[in-house]
């Protein structure tokens, strides 16, 4: 029932609009006036002004005339870099791809235009619907800042749908990992290091000392870590009196992110006491890791809409956040639906026409669900 062609041209439209992290304000006008159109109570926050942004979150609200609870879906309106002058092209076999020097922005634009068709055809062919309630926050990229300030008074919903994981439309993740970064900055000596070398303590080899004891990669089946940044030292010739490391800690368990973050620390403090130095150590958590049940009716309702499309359905755990780790912790139980998004995060980056129309025929199916 949803229009392909009508897809193809929203999602050609939005992709050409810059919208990275804060400085989302063109994309947000352009979506603001879309949901008057289609007949919502728009509100924006103030999100941006935490950040120093350009926007805020935006939040809609259509009544429906069926029963039953309002019910959330979102999406995020912000791209990874490189984002800015992107292009879409659609090539004969229904894949879409950016010209390869940005990325596409399927993530989460995939979903926003998912959102936006299901609604256009609902209000087009006159089909009852329940309440629906939209959230298209800012920032959801750079640890889910936008969702991170929402004021969830706002929403009506007990459940939502997240348009926002990549692989095969039918897919969906029904648990996802606590997220902590940490930064050790490492204080030495600094001594010239060839006349007196012996007189400094070397802050990098310090932290390369700690960095051998740190298990990386994948901990256990639940955990991983990863120190992904390393700086320190002013010259070849300087005993550097300064490293800062940089990683993080991602577990399905938000019990293990912690003990896993306080591990790293406890090897550092060890190290740097060894060797007469100083550290400062901060953390801090990105998302809190969460699981909904199988039995609970925000699965099995879309479990029923896929059987009904006769698309097949697969329930993951997934190690990537999203904003709808802040849903839930805010009493809205949310599963993350796959929603046309591949290779996200990089100039590779592509979407396929046909798995867009499945994901609107979803979102469709939901919103008119009795």
């Amino acid at each position: 029932m949803v229009n392909r062609e009508r897809i193809i041209n929203e999602f050609c439209r939005l992709v050409a609009i810059d919208s990275i992290p804060f400085q989302e304000r063109e994309m947000a006008d352009v979506l603001k006036k879309y949901l008057f159109e289609l007949g919502f109570e728009v509100t924006e926050d103030n999100a941006g002004e935490h950040y120093q942004g350009n926007c805020g979150n935006l939040y809609g609200y259509l009544k429906g005339d069926l029963e039953g609870e309002p019910i959330l879906f979102s999406a995020h309106m912000d791209t990874v870099e490189p984002g800015n002058n992107k292009r879409a092209i659609v090539h004969n076999d229904g894949t879409i791809t950016s010209d390869g020097t940005t990325v596409l922005g399927a993530d989460d634009l995939s979903g926003v235009v998912s959102i936006l068709e299901a609604v256009r055809t609902i209000r087009d062919m006159g089909i009852p619907h329940r309440s629906i309630e939209v959230l298209f926050t800012i920032a959801e990229e750079v640890y889910i800042r936008g969702s991170n300030v929402f004021d969830y008074k706002t929403i009506k919903s007990k459940e939502a749908y997240v348009l926002d994981l990549d692989g095969l439309v039918g897919t969906a993740a029904i648990k996802a990992p606590s997220l902590l970064s940490f930064t050790a900055q490492i204080h030495g000596k600094a001594s010239h290091a060839g006349f007196a070398p012996e007189q400094g303590i070397h802050a990098i080899a310090i932290a390369a000392e700690a960095i051998v004891q740190i298990q990386q990669g994948k901990i256990d089946n639940e955990t991983t870590v990863n120190i992904g940044l390393i700086e320190g030292g002013k010259a070849r010739n300087i005993v550097p009196e300064e490293c800062i490391l940089k990683g993080e800690v991602r577990s399905l368990k938000h019990e293990k992110s912690l003990s896993e973050i306080n591990k790293i620390r406890e090897i550092f403090d060890a190290v740097t006491v060894k060797y007469s130095a100083t550290m400062e150590f901060t953390t801090s958590i990105g998302c809190i890791a969460y699981e909904v049940s199988l039995q609970h009716p925000v699965v099995s309702r879309f479990e029923k809409v896929c059987q009904e499309l006769q698309y097949p359905t697969n329930l993951i755990e997934t190690f990537g956040g999203s904003d709808n780790n802040n849903f839930v912790q805010n009493g809205i139980m949310g599963i993350v639906l796959s929603c046309g998004m591949n290779k996200v995060h990089s100039c590779n980056e592509y979407s396929n026409v046909e798995e867009l129309v499945k994901c609107s025929n979803i979102v469709l199916k939901l919103m008119t669900s009795k």
